[in-house]
């Protein structure tokens, strides 16, 4: 019976409606286990059909002092009732309704629309957050890591991301997608600006762009992750009237400044490093009027673990739902059945028939 489940297994079961009766091991199980009384029974009916007592009144008398040897159809006269009985038994199996279940647990849960701003100004080829590679090198490296995470979260659903530049203009380097490559391939070519007519640091602009892109998105949670390296330059829209745009929408808003230092220029009109704070104040009160935060990063590890707070953030809640199904496995016990049955009815008829 194992064999024949293994084998069943191996092969293309067929999908049931029953429900699991009684387990038997492992995934296995029966669907009317009741059926299974008729083994006794027919092992009883099959034992008295093969006994009754005119087989005895139609023997012919052996002569005596003749010592007769068994032939081989008397010595394999066994083979028919031990078919039979195997016959009836894979029937009772069959009817049992031998099963294969399959657990399995669905995980649900919806995705973030995530809108990633990034300043690619000028002062984006300064090297202070990492004295190997500069700020925007940095910002892509780890911005690469949140969004892969994001988008191909095995924990939950996958994130759909839209990635806008700005400096002095804002621009849709990609759409919402779930295509990680898609992101990743844009931010690997995002350069800083090199035409001082397009430099510069306009952060409303660039987050009244990403809350329109937002706005018609139907997700649960929407939220944009803005990045500059400075203080906003630019009023064509100001941070503050961004984020009111960004409010009314209900569109959380994370701000970042990444910078260690602030840079003036020195007699010669090279840029040179201070200790002078930058004001972020404009950065804070996007963030606390969209119900975001502020975050200040000064090297590559503190950016990092500041991504890696906003992704603990924004997680939303996972629904599992449980689910069984079950595969019939009769039809081998059939098959058996009816070979059998079939073997002890060409046997009885020919090889080892017997004469009442």
């Amino acid at each position: 019976m194992i064999a024949v489940l293994a084998l069943q297994e191996t092969g293309d079961a067929v999908r049931s409606a029953a429900e699991e009766g009684f387990k038997l091991w492992g995934d296995y199980s029966l669907a009317d286990p009741w059926f299974l009384l008729l083994v006794p029974i027919g092992l009883a009916a099959v034992l008295w059909g093969r006994t009754r007592a005119g087989r005895d009144r139609a023997r012919v008398p052996a002569l005596t002092g003749v010592a007769a040897g068994r032939t081989l159809a008397q010595r394999s006269a066994f083979c028919v009732p031990l078919f039979e009985f195997g016959a009836l038994l894979f029937v009772a199996v069959a009817l049992a309704r031998p099963l294969r279940g399959s657990e399995e647990t669905l995980s649900e849960s919806e995705g973030v629309d995530i809108a990633i701003v990034l300043d690619h100004s000028g002062s984006m080829e300064r090297k202070d957050l990492d004295p190997n590679a500069t700020r925007l090198d940095v910002i892509k490296d780890v911005v690469h890591d949140f969004a892969v995470r994001r988008m191909s979260d095995t924990e939950g659903a996958a994130d759909n991301v839209a990635l806008i530049a700005f400096a002095a203009y804002p621009e849709m380097l990609c759409p919402f997608t779930l295509d990680v490559d898609a992101i990743t391939g844009f931010l690997k070519a995002l350069k800083p600006v090199d035409n001082r007519a397009e430099d510069g640091t306009a952060i409303g602009v660039g987050l009244s762009k990403a809350v329109k892109v937002l706005m018609p998105s139907k997700a649960r949670s929407r939220i944009v992750i803005l990045l500059t390296d400075g203080e906003n330059n630019i009023d064509g829209i100001t941070p503050e009237d961004a984020a009111n745009l960004a409010a009314e929408n209900k569109i959380k808003v994370y701000t970042i400044f990444a910078g260690r230092y602030v840079y003036v220029p020195d007699m010669f009109g090279n840029p040179r490093p201070t200790e002078r704070e930058i004001d972020t104040s404009e950065l804070q009160e996007i963030a606390h009027k969209t119900g975001g935060r502020f975050y200040r990063a000064r090297n590559r590890e503190q950016l990092e673990k500041i991504y890696g707070e906003i992704e603990q953030l924004e997680r939303t809640k996972r629904v599992e739902h449980r689910y069984t199904q079950t595969f019939d496995l009769y039809p081998s016990f059939l098959a058996l059945a009816l070979g059998l049955h079939l073997a002890a009815w060409l046997l009885g008829a020919s090889f080892l028939r017997r004469l009442p």
